[in-house]
């Protein structure tokens, strides 16, 4: 038992050598940047004056069907959020005499959440940085909805072969020499589409040129690593809806989380195993029968 017990203070010692060591550091994680092509769309708040013929032109060009619920405004096909038929929707922020519309969609992350969550690169970015969905890959874990900081993705619960349901700026008229069907029918030209290089140029000069009229920032353009979907806006971005002002994308900071719990997890590990190690020695040690043997007395 003093061999044993001579083991056990060996492994203890070992231990706490390991966890006085430098911690190891993090596997370096390289933060992607918006490829050279990338595309996407500029939304201005103050021009948009919530038709939605957006809305109408996008379920028609992903042959989505109709919203038969009515909310709080009585209107038809009017949801109040992305849905499995919905690939956009127009909201309405209003507080007292303070109002804007805004759009949402796929934000189409530069280092997106989604595609960081997915198991088997279903969604994934493609061509133009698009955030698309393979349905090939796809095994329906929706890890994607609950990664996704802008709740983004939407799986289709009504059917039996059920997909996610997430704009991808209408790739397949992209490569038509089209351009999206909500830019392609937008009355104001609230929304607009181009590279995101240009859209961000176009962007920072209506801010230049007139101050007074925005808030002074391009959301989108730093946000969680930035988006291809940039934003312009009269009213706070948070009273919008977008809740996140951090440059971090959440790809970075889920690898940074999981990196110190599972460094945190080393010397205990240690730990056990050396315990684990005396355990099975001294069963090794035991008489057939489980009695001691005459050395363990």
């Amino acid at each position: 038992m003093a061999s044993d017990r001579r083991a056990l203070l060996k492994g203890l010692a070992a231990a706490a050598a390991a966890a006085a060591l430098p911690a190891v550091p993090a596997l370096a994680r390289q933060t992607p940047s918006a490829p050279s092509d990338a595309v996407g769309l500029l939304y201005d708040a103050t021009r948009c004056i919530g038709c939605r013929a957006c809305v109408v032109a996008c379920k028609e060009a992903n042959d989505l069907p109709a919203d038969t619920t009515t909310y709080g405004d009585g209107l038809y096909d009017a949801p109040a959020g992305l849905n499995e038929r919905t690939k956009t929707v127009i909201q309405l922020y209003k507080e007292g005499n303070e109002q804007s519309f805004v759009k949402k969609q796929c934000m189409h992350c530069i280092d997106p959440a989604c595609a960081a969550g997915c198991m088997l690169g279903a969604l994934k970015k493609r061509e133009h940085g698009i955030v698309s969905w393979d349905a090939s890959r796809c095994v329906g874990c929706r890890y994607c909805q609950t990664a996704c900081p802008f709740g983004v993705p939407q799986f289709e619960w009504s059917k039996k072969a059920p997909k996610i349901v997430k704009c991808e700026l209408c790739r397949d008229r992209l490569a038509e020499g089209k351009q999206p069907a909500c830019t392609d029918v937008c009355p104001r030209q609230a929304v607009i589409f181009g590279k995101r290089e240009d859209l961000l140029a176009e962007a920072h000069r209506r801010l230049a040129s007139e101050p007074d009229q925005y808030v002074k920032t391009v959301y989108g353009e730093h946000e969680l690593g930035g988006t291809q979907v940039l934003y312009l806006s009269h009213v706070p971005f948070e009273k919008l809806g977008f809740r996140f002002d951090s440059t971090d994308a959440v790809p970075k900071v889920q690898h940074l989380i999981q990196h110190g719990v599972y460094q945190g997890f080393l010397v205990p590990a240690a730990l056990y195993a050396v315990l684990g190690t005396v355990v099975f020695r001294n069963r090794g040690k035991g008489s057939v029968d489980g009695s001691l043997t005459d050395e363990e007395k």
